[in-house]
C-alpha cells in the first residue's frame, strides 16, 4: 500500500488543482484510506486494507493518506473524521464512506462501486 502526497495524489488519483470534473487519472480503480496515527479505529482498518490489497492485486489499488501530514488533500476532499475511506472508480464518480467499515462492507463496495469482481 503505497501513502500519498499530493504531488502523487494528482498523478495516480486525480488532478484537482487542473479540473473541475472528476477525471480519474489511475490505471486501476482505488480505495484511498484517510487516516492518521493516532486514530484508534483507523489502526483497527489497516490490517483490513492490507489483506484486500493483496487479494485484489492488479485489479484495484490501496492508497493511504495520512491526514495530519497531508492537510491541503484532506480539506480538498472535506474529510472530517477519520477513517474515512473514497472509492474511485475507473469511469464514474468517487464515493466516501465513513468510519471503520468491516472487510465484508468493504468487498461489497469493491464489487458494487468499483465494479470489480
Amino acid at each position: 500500500m503505497e501513502h500519498l502526497t499530493k504531488e502523487t495524489f494528482q498523478k495516480k488519483v486525480f488532478n484537482f488543482e487542473v479540473n473541475k470534473e472528476w477525471k480519474f487519472e489511475g490505471e486501476y480503480p482505488c480505495i484511498i484510506d484517510f487516516y492518521a496515527d493516532w486514530c484508534g479505529p483507523c489502526k483497527m482498518v489497516a490490517p483490513v486494507l492490507e489483506e484486500l490489497a493483496k487479494e485484489y492485486e492488479d485489479k484495484v489499488n490501496i492508497y493511504k493518506v495520512d491526514t495530519e501530514d497531508q492537510q491541503e488533500l484532506a480539506a480538498a476532499f472535506g474529510i472530517r473524521s477519520i477513517p474515512s475511506m473514497l472509492f474511485c472508480p475507473k469511469d464514474d464518480k468517487p464515493q466516501m464512506a465513513v468510519g471503520a467499515l468491516p472487510k465484508d462492507s468493504i468487498v461489497t463496495a469493491i464489487k458494487d462501486v468499483l465494479k470489480v469482481v
